[in-house]
């Protein structure tokens, strides 16, 4: 049997918000690795240590969740007013394949403290104290993120006092503006609202009909109503993820939310596009107790939201789906926004399963299209690691 040796390439494994992720430059990946294609899926999939059939990850970097089974390629940007372009990778746990269709909103909030750190962004854009405005060009979707990243004595902060629930420890914060964030399915910028309507019925057969609203913003998401699909809003993880048949239905719900918007043409199509689009539903705020076991009252959330991710009922909340539900909580009559009391919004605090998160947009209206110019939120990120990640070298 031929033994091949392990190489090392250069990585830094990074919090971003609720998310974890392996970070890498991209002139450090190997050369077939720099390129879109089959070597790269490959190495990305062996440092992360999937596909694995046993779901756990146990070979490789990732943790066995979708907020955990991440990758993360930054260059310096070619784009006019961009300092970096990020490109995220989706790993499945379980199956053989990277969703590279959508965006990780999380760890949206350490693309720019790693380019800072890594040098890719001008030495004279980061002030010896104060705050680094990292300008990121989102490559998967083709749009722009402006990252707002405290410094102090020259080094990004990554300690503070800024709680954000679903993490245990307070961090240093960092503000993000998802600019323009509407986009089609290929990133190019298409209708906000894909079938023209801001609530829809959906169809899904041998399950029932909905009420839905199918938005592009931050990433594709379905939102439906909790109790016309049994739920009351306030469930945690093992409420859901317990529940096979539920899983089922949620990607069935899924899949033929997908061919509404447009994403996909057949329904076996969803099967290699599990990232997007998302499905979410959205209550009227209720008492619960969190999974950290904090109470989250009525006074704490003007509208409840549980979202799914990769197949799995999310812990908290994905970063790009706070940015669909801040965006569809401004613009009148969606289902968002009327579990959040209706009429015209900038922001919404909304409750999830393990706590609460405030996120802004700015809507308006033109010539009969509703238009968010920028959805606005807080996360923060921290280095965990750095270094090394070891593959073997006939990994890819």
């Amino acid at each position: 049997m031929s033994q091949v040796p392990q190489i090392r390439i250069p990585a830094t494994y990074l919090r971003g918000g609720t998310s974890k992720g392996v970070f890498f430059k991209l002139d450090d990946l190997p050369e077939a690795a720099r390129v879109p294609g089959r070597a790269r899926d490959k190495l990305l999939q062996r440092v992360i240590g999937s596909p694995d059939p046993y779901g756990k990850q146990i070979d490789g970097m990732g943790a066995a969740t979708s907020s955990t089974s991440k990758t993360v390629i930054i260059s310096k940007s070619t784009r006019p007013g961009h300092d970096v372009d990020y490109l995220f990778g989706q790993v499945s746990i379980d199956k053989d394949f990277v969703d590279w269709s959508g965006n990780c909103g999380n760890l949206s909030a350490a693309v720019g403290p790693f380019a800072i750190a890594a040098g890719l962004v001008a030495a004279d854009k980061v002030p010896q104290n104060g705050i680094a405005v990292v300008r990121i060009w989102q490559a998967n979707i083709a749009k722009t993120i402006v990252a707002h990243v405290p410094i102090t004595n020259g080094q990004v902060q990554e300690t503070g006092d800024f709680e954000l629930d679903g993490v245990t420890f307070p961090a240093a914060e960092v503000q993000l503006e998802f600019m323009d964030p509407a986009a089609d399915e290929d990133g190019a910028g298409g209708a906000m609202f894909p079938t023209g309507n801001v609530v829809d019925t959906l169809e899904v057969p041998g399950i029932g009909s909905f009420q839905a609203t199918m938005i592009n913003a931050g990433i594709p998401t379905i939102f439906l109503n909790a109790e016309d699909i049994g739920y009351t809003g306030t469930e945690l993880q093992d409420a859901i993820n317990s529940d096979p048949a539920a899983l089922t239905r949620f990607e069935t719900i899924r899949a033929h939310g997908a061919i509404r918007m447009g994403l996909i043409a057949k329904v076996e199509e969803a099967a290699t596009r599990q990232h997007t689009p998302k499905v979410a539903f959205v209550a009227k705020p209720k008492d619960y107790i969190s999974s950290s076991g904090k109470p989250v009252t009525t006074k704490d959330a003007d509208v409840l939201v549980r979202a799914m991710s990769m197949g799995k009922l999310h812990h908290a909340m994905m970063g790009t789906a706070a940015v669909a539900i801040g965006t569809a909580a401004a613009i009148p009559g969606t289902l968002v926004n009327l579990a959040a009391g209706g009429g015209e919004r900038n922001n919404v605090r909304f409750g999830h399963p393990s706590g609460t998160l405030r996120v802004g947009a700015e809507a308006k209206l033109e010539n009969g299209q509703w238009v968010v110019t920028k959805a606005i939120m807080s996360r923060s990120a921290r280095v965990l690691m750095e270094g090394w990640v070891r593959v073997p070298g006939d990994a890819f």
